[in-house]
């Protein structure tokens, strides 16, 4: 049991993610602050046993290409459940699902690059078609 808790710990030192604020041009009232997950171990991690997320908080999975099976999730080991923004190479949302807890996995209609994970309140905050954009966090 203790090497299991060494390779968690070691994997949580080798995510390091850095902050975007996420904006919604359909909503210009609405940021979301995320952390960015675009290696293996951020993303196997995401928000994983994690207890809550605070409000307008998230999590951006990114990966290199579009794809509806690299940009799949699941729900498994979730404490909460999510608002799901899938987005393609241009950052226009091409899906949004309420995603439960403990559910296996869900899939974007269509390709998508990016993942935008955050609290279920959100769920009428975007619609397919919304434009968003990216800002580093100053």
């Amino acid at each position: 049991m203790v090497n299991f808790y060494l390779v968690w710990f070691i994997l949580l030192g080798l995510v390091q993610m850095t902050t975007l604020l996420i904006k919604n041009s359909s909503n210009p009232n609405l940021f979301i602050q995320t952390k960015i997950a675009d290696n293996f171990f951020s993303k196997l991690l995401g928000l994983m046993f994690k207890q809550k997320l605070e409000e307008n908080c998230g999590l951006l999975l990114s990966d290199k290409y579009e794809s509806r099976i690299n940009s799949s999730i699941h729900m498994l080991f979730m404490n909460f459940d999510l608002c799901v923004v899938w987005l393609d190479k241009n950052l226009l949302v091409v899906d949004v699902k309420e995603a439960k807890r403990w559910r296996l996995a869900y899939f974007p209609r269509t390709a998508a690059q990016h993942v935008l994970e955050t609290g279920i309140t959100h769920i009428n905050d975007f619609s397919i078609g919304d434009q968003l954009s990216f800002e580093n966090e100053k």
